[in-house]
């Protein structure tokens, strides 16, 4: 039986996504985001917060440019893809590991929170802004704006 590599993160952008383009034409979008969980502590009744940071990386040409285009620092999404662990090395040549969220190529999913225009908080579908989500998403890179 196969298995099944999906993560859901709703959360805020670290910093503003950042392309790579590559010499056979293809690029790559990268961005950190945060994901936040709160609770009230059961002893002194105090808030606590934890927070998460991930490495998003977009595989999916159109839906990278959606996100080097409308996604700043700041902007709440939500994500769909596949997680990932590469192996690399650093300068002393030790090997090092950095786990990903990938959206690939022919699956995956972006949906902007608060619309493309950064108005409202609602999340939903629409095909113009006016401070609703977007939608972003579709497989073999055809992609849509629903």
């Amino acid at each position: 039986m196969a298995g099944v590599n999906k993560v859901i993160l709703v959360g805020r952008l670290g910093k503003d996504p950042e392309t790579k383009s590559f010499a056979n034409g293809g690029s790559v979008v990268n961005f950190t985001m945060a994901t936040s969980e709160t609770w009230r502590d059961k002893q002194s009744g105090e808030r606590k917060e934890k927070t998460e940071w991930h490495n998003i990386v977009i595989r999916n040409e159109n839906i990278g440019k959606v996100a080097a285009q409308y996604l700043r620092k700041g902007s709440e999404v939500y994500i769909e893809g596949s997680i990932a662990t590469r192996k690399w090395q650093d300068q002393s040549g030790a090997d090092r590991y950095t786990t990903e969220i990938v959206v690939g190529p022919f699956k995956g999913e972006m949906t902007l929170i608060g619309g493309r225009d950064g108005g409202g908080a609602s999340r939903g579908a629409s095909s113009g802004g006016g401070g609703r989500g977007g939608v972003w998403g579709g497989a073999g890179g055809g992609g849509y704006w629903a």
